[in-house]
């Protein structure tokens, strides 16, 4: 069942009139525009059964806060959070109130208070911290951490480190024995905020207060989603990354301290636990990561870090979660493995499996994935779902969202729908291999032998998707959001020429066909030096000859090995290798010798329309997303890649096609 999104149409209009026969597509970046984009009420709706009654509370209640509270964290490490209640007349509601909680390293930011129907952050706070006062509102207590090195709490700040979710428990605890709390606690937040939600549901345990989460834009593998593609750095976003935080957690305190003269007499001693984390982390652990060392791969550090490796725990302790996630975010690889891993725990199966066909589901765990960049999936607006969610786990209201038959809710770039489904893969699908061959084609059965040469380059071409998908979408939103096309985001024709690329595209579709789910390209080449670089695109190309790029992967040819009890394979068909990226499985490519390379693509729903080709480029860079660690330059530069395809090197695009 497929739902149109509302102002669709007018969103187009406001972006100029595509070209004659441009796909649907166009529309997507632009459909549900800005940073607070609103959720369809057909998706809101399908988020429940089909005979819920619930309807929400109206906001009844006044907002106070009480500000920097102190809780001893792990260590005795001081952890500040803001306390924000209900008022009524200016004074502490009775309750008892469930609580909502969430941990930013952004800063928290001030409570504050206000009347009945004035919050002060719509849309279920801000990206970054903030006080969620829509629920606050309507019965729930507030309570919002920074995390430890961040902020006005002390102590040393790293990525996502373990102690921060010994400190998250502490306030947990604190959190559910407040005056008035109801004992029962829920999370959210986006980005940062939604993968410690997964990571304390993981710690937690089984009777803990912790009732339900609610993460948005949240990674499964932060070594894979977003930190390395294919065991290549991303730069682009840990660039930008580095520069935020260093920023925040040194212009904090001060900023806060301004606000708060009772932080004065521990400013210095937050500073200076602070700067240590930016000598810890920002420098010291950036530079080893740089010269190789075992950060540079998916080993202890990251799967410490990784929310996947503890979904079947969150099951297990009975929790459920309501996700959130962007089609063009840069978690977009995990977040629909996040709600498969998760429907797969609750079924007692394998969780790093792919679901099956007609697996039964649960709405406990569900999944909107829209047409949304990292700041505007941040930003969604689910004030509503929220409450909606909360009220059924916290305060345990009949409202339906566990029946639900359709809990996962995915949107079509190619038709501007949100298709209403259950299972990822998704239903109705059927792995398709198209097959390189000569003139640069793209067929559905094997083509005669031949061979087609590239050369590694240090940079290409920075006009491609990549630029605004890793940079959150800082080119695509202020460009829809004054009326325009988004260079390169929504056209990257222009990214397709040149020595280090070569594409191969299908004839004509003769009807449409969705693309549905996880995509690999396999290609078997010769090269002239001891390491290889891949970058794969996959775009859809319209009668006219414009391409809008649906989707990325990438490798680094010396990480090439595959776990095949973690790939997923449909009709013998390997839809999505899984490669370990370990040291230990680092092997380097042998001059002059054909080797296979199975390179994994991101997934995406997207129809391509009747006329309309599907491409597959080839390229050796991606700027200024990638970058090759300085230990790794040597043995790529001056590589010549001779791509082979038909006879016995088949080299192909698989994927997942169905009928829209």
């Amino acid at each position: 069942m497929a739902t149109a999104v509302p102002g669709a149409a007018s969103a187009r209009d406001a972006a100029g009139s595509p070209p004659v026969g441009a796909p649907k597509v166009l529309s997507a970046p632009s459909s549900l525009v800005g940073l607070s984009p609103e959720l369809p009420r057909s998706v809101i709706e399908a988020s429940t059964s089909r005979h819920s009654h619930w309807r929400p509370e109206r906001a009844i209640y006044g907002t106070a806060s009480h500000d920097n509270i102190a809780i001893k964290g792990a260590g005795g490490t001081t952890i500040r959070v803001n306390e924000i209640y209900p008022t009524t007349d200016g004074k502490p509601a009775k309750g008892p109130f469930p609580v909502i909680m969430t941990m930013t390293p952004y800063g928290k930011g001030s409570g504050g208070s206000s009347g009945p129907g004035t919050a002060q952050n719509p849309s279920g706070g801000s990206a970054t911290g903030g006080a969620n006062n829509y629920l606050v509102q309507r019965g729930y207590i507030d309570v919002v951490e920074d995390v430890r090195g961040t902020g006005d709490s002390g102590g040393s700040w790293g990525l996502l480190d373990p102690i921060q979710q010994k400190d998250a428990i502490r306030v947990l605890h604190w959190a559910a024995r407040l005056p008035h709390s109801s004992g029962r606690v829920g999370t959210y937040g986006p980005s940062y905020l939604g993968i410690d939600q997964a990571l304390l549901a993981g710690a937690v345990g089984r009777h803990s207060p912790l009732k339900a989460i609610f993460p948005m834009v949240t990674a499964n593998d932060p070594y894979r989603d977003t930190s390395f593609m294919g065991g290549l750095l991303d730069a682009e976003f840990s660039t930008i990354y580095l520069g935020l935080t260093g920023t925040l957690n040194t212009e904090g305190p001060v900023t806060d301290t301004l606000q708060d003269q009772d932080l004065l007499d521990q400013l210095a001693q937050t500073e200076l636990d602070h700067a240590n984390g930016l000598a810890s982390y920002h420098a010291a652990f950036t530079a080893a990561t740089l010269s190789g060392a075992p950060a540079a791969y998916d080993e202890h550090y990251w799967r410490q870090r990784s929310p996947q490796s503890v979904l079947a725990r969150i099951v297990a302790n009975h929790i459920p979660a309501f996700l959130v996630g962007g089609e063009f975010d840069i978690f977009q690889h995990g977040e629909p493995i996040n709600y498969a891993e998760l429907q797969n725990a609750w079924a007692g199966r394998g969780v790093t499996a792919p679901m099956r066909a007609g697996q039964d589901v649960t709405g406990r765990y569900q999944l909107i994935d829209g047409p949304w960049e990292h700041l505007n999936g941040s930003s969604v607006d689910v004030d509503y779902l929220e409450l909606e969610w909360f009220d059924t786990w916290l305060k345990r209201e009949h409202t339906g969202m566990a029946h639900t038959p359709t809990p996962l809710h995915y949107y079509d770039l190619g038709t501007g729908r949100f298709d209403e489904t259950t299972t990822y893969p998704f239903t109705g699908g059927h792995a398709t291999r198209f097959f390189l061959g000569p003139g640069q084609t793209l067929a559905p059965s094997r083509q005669q032998a031949g061979s087609t040469t590239i050369a590694w380059l240090p940079s290409g071409s920075p006009c491609a998707r990549p630029v605004d998908q890793w940079a959150m979408g800082g080119v695509s939103i202020p460009s829809h959001m004054s009326g325009l096309m988004a260079p390169c985001a929504d056209d990257d024709s222009d990214s397709k020429l040149g020595p280090g690329q070569v594409s191969f595209t299908t004839a004509p579709f003769a009807s449409p066909q969705a693309i549905a789910g996880p995509i690999a390209a396999t290609v078997y080449a010769s090269a002239t030096t001891t390491d290889t670089q891949w970058v794969a695109t996959v775009d859809d190309v319209t009668p006219s000859g414009l391409s809008y790029p649906l989707s990325e992967g990438a490798l680094l040819g010396s990480l090439r090995a595959v776990d095949p009890a973690r790939s997923w394979s449909s009709h013998g068909i390997m839809v999505l290798p899984y490669h370990p990226y370990t040291l230990a499985s680092k092997h380097r490519v042998v001059p002059g010798k054909v080797t296979k390379y199975q390179i994994e693509i991101y997934p995406t729903l997207a129809t391509i329309g009747k006329g309309d080709r599907l491409r597959v480029t080839l390229s050796t860079a991606d700027t200024p997303h990638l970058t090759p660690l300085p230990a790794q330059l040597p043995d790529l530069a001056g590589g010549v890649y001779s791509i082979k395809y038909g006879g016995i090197t088949p080299s192909s695009l698989a994927l997942e096609l169905r009928k829209p």
